[in-house]
């Protein structure tokens, strides 16, 4: 486990963050009956978290900047350091009482991104990792899957929904991957998607339509766990672009492939 005086700022601001979202989440079954509905509930849960996060992280590192799904862009007087932060990464879950949702921190340091931190209150399970440090899951080391075949491969990926998204391209990226690949998921949380891409639990994983902060700690947590990842045509840049796929050496490049060819 990474005991460096920036990871222990960072957990302990998410920690604090992921008290109030779980008092929140034993309150959405109850608010499912209501004629209101829990989306305006959700989104006050969303925002506290975020308050929360941002108050911790600006006493602890005064002067980062921030960029953050419910505030926008907070520039700092630091102007080498970010935080990118996503309070409550998959909303729709939470809103529905399905208990997959995380809290997402990454860190950027002159451009690149530095550290990061994904945190799944429901299960307990904290995601963590630091530029050349490696990447951990709890206490415990992890590595993205050795699988090298596709057909043995479970695949992640994130669906468009209505409003959002090229949903004709997504049919045939889903087409040309599920053609090959041993099984698919959508778990409605990217942030959780690359986590488990980086501990073996997924192989590979897809998505367009994404923000730095759906993305950005998950980068680091996958890059020091040893995978690939790319914008989802296999550029360099995936925050720039909105997009992301990664994997394993193998599969990514497999990945890349059935990707480019559904846009043939």
């Amino acid at each position: 486990m990474i005991r460096s005086p920036l990871m222990t700022v960072m957990t302990d601001a998410v920690m604090k963050a992921s008290r109030s979202l779980k008092r929140d989440f034993g309150e959405v079954e109850n608010l499912q009956v209501s004629r209101k509905g829990p989306g305006d509930f959700v989104s006050a849960a969303d925002k506290k978290a975020e308050s929360i996060l941002r108050d911790a992280l600006e006493k602890a590192r005064p002067g980062y900047g921030f960029v953050m799904e419910e505030s926008g862009i907070v520039e700092g007087t630091d102007t080498s350091h970010r935080w990118h932060i996503d309070p409550l990464d998959g909303t729709t879950n939470f809103l529905h009482g399905l208990p997959h949702f995380a809290i997402s921190v990454g860190l950027e340091r002159d451009g690149q991104m530095v550290a990061g931190i994904i945190y799944d209150p429901a299960k307990d399970e904290l995601f963590i990792a630091e530029k050349g440090k490696g990447a951990f899951l709890n206490n415990r080391r992890i590595r993205v899957a050795a699988r090298s075949a596709m057909e043995d491969a479970v695949v992640g990926c994130g669906l468009p929904h209505i409003g959002k998204g090229d949903h004709a391209l997504f049919l045939r990226e889903a087409a040309s991957v599920m053609a090959h690949a041993g099984g698919s998921r959508r778990w409605g949380a990217a942030a959780l998607d690359l986590a488990y891409v980086a501990c073996g639990r997924l192989d590979i994983f897809w998505e367009r339509g994404l923000n730095s902060w759906d993305i950005a700690a998950g980068m680091v947590i996958l890059r020091e766990a040893g995978g690939f990842y790319s914008d989802a045509d296999g550029g360099s840049d995936p925050i720039a672009k909105g997009t992301i796929a990664c994997g394993n050496e193998t599969l990514h490049r497999e990945l890349l492939k059935l990707l480019k060819k559904a846009k043939a």
